[in-house]
């Protein structure tokens, strides 16, 4: 197998393990974010939706919770975030860590397998209900969209064909 079939494997197996995270707890947050949406919106808010946007407010940290998805780049990023625990697959790199809380603000504190520092400490820019936007220490911005449920997400690149993948000799 090649380094970049296996990146691919790697990729694919992260992104699983993402929307299983995200499948089996979305549902409620959807709920606690319209709850919180709808309850935020009316009391004079301007018809805004509560979207939990930092421009100069604070982010809650439960606006964060899913799988988002998108391209830096050119490259793949997911993140998956549950229980205020992090999944970060981008490029070459699998990172996991938590969302901990600096200064009241959330921020994405991870650990990457590979020792790279680029996605490491995450400042979120903006989260609503269809995008979220991290700027990392490392230099990278992510501006990352809302993945459903259950569904893989549209616009992404696919796979390279695996159809010349040598024979497994029978037993």
């Amino acid at each position: 197998m090649t380094r970049s079939q296996r990146t691919g494997a790697i990729a694919v197996a992260a992104l699983a393990a993402s929307f299983a995270l995200t499948a089996c707890g979305s549902d409620d947050a959807k709920k606690d974010s319209g709850a919180d949406a709808s309850a935020g919106a009316t009391p004079g808010a301007g018809g805004g939706e509560g979207s939990g946007e930092s421009g100069g407010g604070s982010v809650d940290a439960a606006a964060l919770e899913g799988t988002w998805v998108g391209l830096t780049d050119g490259k793949n990023v997911t993140v998956s975030i549950a229980a205020r625990k992090v999944a970060l697959v981008a490029d070459k790199s699998v990172c996991q860590g938590d969302v901990k809380d600096m200064g009241g603000e959330p921020m994405l504190a991870l650990k990457c397998t590979d020792g790279g520092t680029e996605r490491t400490m995450g400042a979120i820019d903006s989260v609503d209900g269809s995008k979220l936007v991290v700027s990392w220490d490392g230099g990278a911005k992510d501006t990352l969209a809302k993945a459903e449920a259950g569904k893989l997400p549209s616009g992404m690149p696919s796979l390279p064909d695996l159809g010349d993948l040598p024979e497994v000799p029978a037993p």
